[in-house]
């Protein structure tokens, strides 16, 4: 809807121009070498703010199509499996072994790097210490400074959420899908190993504010299961968080 509060990031921003208008009227080539070489002082010292500008700029950007990219490998996951992939798989005694973002591989493109894990042992046995040391560019914001194998894209995981331990059918989404969280961005100190079967549980999501630490200034990006990316406003109630996270028909998350 046109006045939905969650903001789409905008991929796309601009520097500020820098004009510098000088006179041709001096004369001597001794003063006009002066006035250029102050002149080139002048422009290197304004464009360093236009230069950290885009920067951060084009990080926000990547770290959207980050975020994005999942949200279609979601998408397309369910639309091979009849369902979004579980949170984690386990073993016959219960034991997590892997995460969702492991099983998401062959979606970002990542499928020779899938068929290298034993998906049978957890991630941390030593037959999968070459895939645990391995960076997927498609799970890091480049906002963060994180070793190669950590992620800051969680799912929000709790008993009622989108991503649990048993698999979700979007039909099983009756709060609707563009109102149903499934990832968050987080800060480094949440990053966690992306094949580790670790998430953000419900109390952290509720526990985000303005004042959080956050790779892009108070921003929570968050993949909703309609496949969008959206940023959910600072001043966004715990109730509301709540229904954000939970697929019960029976919440109002009282956002028009």
């Amino acid at each position: 809807m046109n006045d939905s509060p969650y903001r789409s990031p905008n991929p796309d921003e601009t520097s500020v121009p820098v004009n510098v208008v000088a006179s041709s009227s001096l004369g001597g080539l001794a003063v006009k070498l002066l006035v250029f070489g102050g002149l080139a002082v002048v422009l290197v010292a304004l464009m360093l703010p236009s230069v950290r500008i885009p920067r951060e700029a084009s990080r926000r950007s990547a770290c959207y199509i980050n975020l994005k990219q999942i949200a279609i490998a979601l998408n397309n996951y369910h639309d091979q499996h009849g369902a979004f992939p579980p949170a984690y798989t386990v073993d016959e005694n219960g034991k997590r072994l892997h995460s969702w973002r492991t099983l998401l591989l062959p979606y970002l493109e990542q499928g020779k790097l899938y068929e290298s894990i034993d998906l049978t042992r957890p991630w941390d046995d030593p037959v999968n210490a070459d895939a645990t040391r391995t960076k997927v560019r498609e799970y890091q914001c480049p906002s963060v400074m994180m070793p190669n194998n950590k992620t800051n894209y969680l799912a929000v995981v709790s008993p009622g959420s989108c991503l649990g331990p048993e698999p979700r059918k979007l039909e099983d989404i009756r709060d609707g899908a563009s109102e149903t969280i499934m990832v968050i961005e987080v800060a480094a100190d949440h990053a966690v190993p992306w094949m580790s079967p670790e998430d953000a549980d419900e109390s952290l999501f509720l526990a985000l504010s303005a004042a959080s630490p956050s790779p892009h200034s108070g921003e929570t990006k968050a993949v909703f299961a309609d496949g969008n990316v959206r940023i959910i406003p600072s001043e966004t109630t715990t109730a509301q968080r709540r229904a954000l996270v939970s697929i019960a028909g029976s919440d109002d998350v009282g956002i028009d």
